[in-house]
């Protein structure tokens, strides 16, 4: 019951960020918001690993897949933040939520796992999921919606590397490395972009590394406490609080069209997970 609790509790503060980075992208530069996610997290997470996780703390062996997930994040984070800066929260999010059926079709190449007829399916259904949210040819195709498609992708590939990390490095490190590789690479960007935040600005740019941190803390202490397969369907309540925050805060509520396209990359994505749960079995 605790890893139900911390893991609904972790996809409830997550989207808080992007709904932040969304209100605060009017003023200060998208480069500029996703640098203070990632350097707010190193502040963040370096308490912790020192107070909780000291004694058993080790280094990576693998540096260089470590750098390539950590690349991997900063890409899914621009294309995302952009994404919800030109379009609704859901709307991005359910365009993203294609992740768990491109990880499926790579992970049969890339990790050599059986695939079978029925996720297969569940792939084709998804993606005819993402064709009814984007309707191309009936409505004009916007950047925001390929973006938020790339996102998805991106962190498909992702999550394919951090199944392969999970074996060997602590959850943590991973975290901070990603946040180290994240702040090095946007601080050679942002210098080009910079606007003096206010004071306000800065508060709004510190919470986004909270809630960040804290959703992923929240994520490690689940899944410390629970199989993988019985949590990952609830990475969809983030389409919950992610409504509520797109209605409260910028007057956006799904139209139609969204909301099937929604129920179709859900249902597919839920079918895709517990079928994992059956390795045997296609």
């Amino acid at each position: 019951m605790r890893a139900i609790i911390f893991n609904l509790t972790a996809h409830t503060l997550l989207p808080l960020n992007y709904a932040l980075a969304k209100f605060l992208s009017t003023d200060i530069p998208i480069f500029q918001i996703i640098w203070a996610r990632h350097f707010f997290t190193i502040i963040l997470i370096l308490p912790i690993i020192y107070i909780f996780f000291k004694e058993k703390f080790v280094w990576t062996e693998k540096p260089g897949l470590q750098i390539l997930r950590g690349l991997l994040l900063l890409a899914v984070n621009i294309f995302f933040y952009y994404a919800v800066s030109q379009i609704s929260l859901v709307k991005a999010l359910t365009l993203a939520f294609v992740s768990p059926l491109v990880v499926t079709i790579f992970s049969s190449i890339l990790l050599y796992e059986r695939v079978g007829i029925r996720r297969w399916s569940a792939v084709i259904i998804g993606f005819f999921g993402a064709l009814v949210v984007l309707r191309p040819g009936y409505i004009p195709l916007e950047m925001g919606s390929i973006s938020a498609l790339c996102a998805g992708t991106t962190y498909a590939f992702y999550l394919i590397l951090t199944r392969k990390l999970s074996a060997s490095d602590n959850s943590l490190l991973t975290l901070l490395i990603t946040g180290i590789v994240g702040t090095f690479g946007m601080s050679l960007t942002v210098p080009f972009f910079w606007v003096v935040p206010t004071l306000e600005q800065w508060f709004l740019l510190s919470l986004i590394g909270i809630t960040t941190v804290l959703g992923h803390f929240l994520i490690i202490l689940s899944y410390k406490l629970a199989d993988a397969s019985k949590l990952a369907p609830n990475i969809y309540f983030e389409v919950v609080t992610n409504t509520i925050f797109g209605y409260y805060l910028f007057n956006h509520f799904p139209d139609n069209w969204t909301l099937v396209g929604l129920v179709i990359i859900v249902s597919s994505g839920i079918f895709v997970f517990y079928r994992e749960r059956k390795l045997g079995i296609s």
